[in-house]
C-alpha cells in the first residue's frame, strides 16, 4: 500500500477499499440458486481515477472463482488473494479519467468473518439475505468497499420463480421465463457498498398505509404465516415516516421496503431504502417498535448521510437511537428526557473507557456507543432548545443528503445554531471517556401533542 493509500484508508479496515479511484455506478447481473447456494455474477463498474494515473488498483471480493477481468473492454492482469482483487490494466488509466471495470465470478457465497461474527451473504433455510455492515459487501460482489465511496446501483437477479427478490430501490422489471424470474432494481441515490441489501425468499407483499400524492411508497415482504402479527407490529410505521419527515426533512429515497425473514436475526439491519428484520422481531404486541423506528431513522442518518470512515459510527447509531426516543415522546410513550435519564443511569454503572470520537474497531458496535450517542443529541437539544435543535437536524440531513460526514463536520454544524459555544459540551460528551452529568434543558421544552392518535390501527 502506497503512502497515499495509507493516509486515506479507513483506519479500522485498512485492507478494505482503495482511495485511488471512486465508483459512480455499479451494474450487477446475478444468477442465484438457493438449493446449492450457487451464485454466478457479472459486474460492470463505472469509475473515475483520482489525481494520479492508475497503473493498478484494488477491489474487494471474497473467495470466489474469478472468470475474467476487463478494464475499458481490454483483458487486464489480476491476482485474487485474501479478499483482494488486484487489477493491472493493459495500459494505465490517466489521472482523473473515467474508466470501466468488468468482473465475472462464481461460487458459493458465505459470510465474511469479522470480530462480530459472519457478515454479508447469509444462506437461510429457504433463501438468502445480505446484511453487510460493516465489511460484508465483498461476500457477494466486487466493490470498492469503503463507506465514503458512494455510487448508484442497478441490480438484476435471476432465481427460481417461487422466490421473491427484494433490494433497495425501484423495481424496474420482473420477467419470468420457464422456471426462473429475473428481477431488475435501480437505486439512483449515492449508496455505500455495505448498504446494498438483498433478500431472496418466499414472501407475501403488502402495502403499508396509503402513500397519497406526496407520500413515500412503503412495502413489506413477509412470510404469509407472520402477516397477522406483522400487521399490528408495523401498523404505526407510516406515522413514523410522517413524523420523521416533519423532524428530519423529506425522506431521502424514492421508496422504503421492509423484509421479515422466517428465521431469527440477532438484530435488525438497515440497508439503503430497505430494512431487514427477523421473525423474532414480530410478536404481535409491538415489542420491537423501537427497532422499527431505529431502522427507519437510519435512512436519514447513516444511509443518506453516511460516515466518511468507521471512526464516526456514532453519527449513525446515536442519531438512530435518539430517533427512538423522539418517536416514543411523540407517540404517547416516555418522553426523551426520561429515556435519557434511564440511559444515563445505565451508562454510569458501566466502565467509562469509550470515546465516541474514536471508539476503536473492537468497540464500534458497543451498546454504550448507541446510548451515549443518543445522549449527545439530547445534550445538544437541551443546549439549543427545541426550535433551534430541530432546525439543526433538518439542516444536517438536508445539507449532507447523499454525502459523507465526520464528527468535526457535525460539531461545526451544530455550533451554527447555538447562542453560545458548544466546544465544552462536545469535548465532554464526544472526545472524553468519562460520563458527563445528565443534560438539563437550558430552555423550556414545549409540550408536544401525542403523534399519531393513540387509536392508530393496523396495516
Amino acid at each position: 500500500m502506497s503512502p497515499q493509500q495509507k493516509a486515506e484508508a479507513d483506519p479500522y479496515f485498512p485492507d478494505n477499499g482503495d482511495p485511488r479511484y471512486r465508483v459512480h455506478r455499479y451494474e450487477l447481473t446475478l444468477d442465484y440458486r438457493p438449493g446449492p447456494n450457487r451464485l454466478a455474477g457479472a459486474a460492470r463498474l463505472n469509475a473515475i481515477a483520482g489525481p494520479a494515473p492508475l497503473t493498478e488498483f484494488q477491489l474487494n471480493l471474497a473467495d470466489f472463482r474469478v472468470g475474467r477481468v476487463k478494464v475499458d473492454g481490454r483483458a487486464a492482469h489480476y491476482t485474487h488473494r485474501g479478499g483482494r482483487l488486484r487489477v493491472r490494466p493493459s495500459k494505465p488509466v490517466r489521472a482523473g479519467a473515467a474508466f470501466t471495470v468488468e468482473v465475472h465470478w462464481s461460487g458459493n457465497p458465505k459470510p465474511v468473518n469479522t470480530p462480530w461474527g459472519g457478515v454479508g451473504w447469509e444462506e437461510l433455510q429457504d433463501g438468502a439475505l445480505v446484511a453487510s455492515q460493516p465489511v460484508g459487501a465483498p461476500s457477494w460482489y466486487p466493490c470498492n468497499d469503503r463507506p465514503a465511496d458512494k455510487a448508484s446501483y442497478q441490480i438484476s437477479v435471476t432465481t427460481p420463480s417461487a422466490y421473491s427478490v427484494v433490494t433497495g430501490g425501484r423495481l424496474l422489471t420482473r420477467t419470468t421465463k420457464a422456471s426462473t424470474t429475473t428481477w431488475v432494481y435501480d437505486q439512483p441515490a449515492p449508496t455505500s457498498s455495505y448498504l446494498v441489501g438483498l433478500s431472496i425468499g418466499r414472501y407475501q407483499t403488502v402495502l403499508l398505509g396509503d402513500p397519497g400524492e406526496d407520500g413515500v411508497p412503503q412495502h413489506a415482504h413477509i412470510p404469509a404465516p407472520l402477516l397477522p402479527r406483522f400487521s399490528r407490529d408495523f401498523a404505526r410505521q407510516p406515522a413514523m415516516m410522517a413524523l420523521f419527515q416533519e423532524l428530519f426533512g423529506p425522506y431521502p429515497f424514492g421508496e422504503y421496503a421492509v423484509v421479515v425473514t422466517e428465521e431469527e436475526l440477532d438484530v435488525p439491519v438497515e440497508a439503503q431504502g430497505l430494512s431487514l428484520f427477523g421473525a423474532n422481531h414480530v410478536d404481535g404486541a409491538r415489542g420491537s417498535e423501537r427497532l422499527v423506528a431505529h431502522e427507519l431513522a437510519h435512512q436519514w442518518f447513516g444511509n443518506s448521510v453516511t460516515v466518511a470512515d468507521w471512526r464516526h459510527i456514532w453519527l449513525n447509531e446515536g442519531f438512530a437511537k435518539y430517533a427512538e426516543w423522539l418517536w416514543s415522546e411523540r407517540s404517547g410513550g416516555p418522553a426523551a428526557d426520561r429515556l435519557a435519564a434511564t440511559a444515563h443511569r445505565k451508562l454510569s454503572s458501566l466502565p467509562q473507557d469509550l470515546r465516541l470520537a474514536d471508539p476503536g474497531r473492537k468497540r464500534m458496535f458497543d451498546d454504550r456507543l448507541y446510548e451515549r450517542g443518543g445522549l449527545v443529541l439530547h445534550a445538544v437539544r437541551c443546549a439549543l432548545g427545541d426550535e433551534a435543535f430541530f432546525r439543526m437536524l433538518r439542516g444536517w440531513a438536508g445539507v449532507h443528503r447523499g454525502g459523507t460526514v465526520t464528527t468535526g463536520a457535525f460539531t461545526a454544524h451544530a455550533a451554527r445554531f447555538a447562542s453560545r459555544p458548544l466546544d465544552d459540551l462536545f469535548q465532554a460528551w464526544v472526545d472524553e471517556a468519562a460520563l458527563p452529568p445528565l443534560p438539563v434543558p437550558e430552555h423550556p421544552v414545549p409540550m408536544r401533542p401525542s403523534y399519531p392518535p393513540s387509536n392508530a390501527g393496523s396495516v
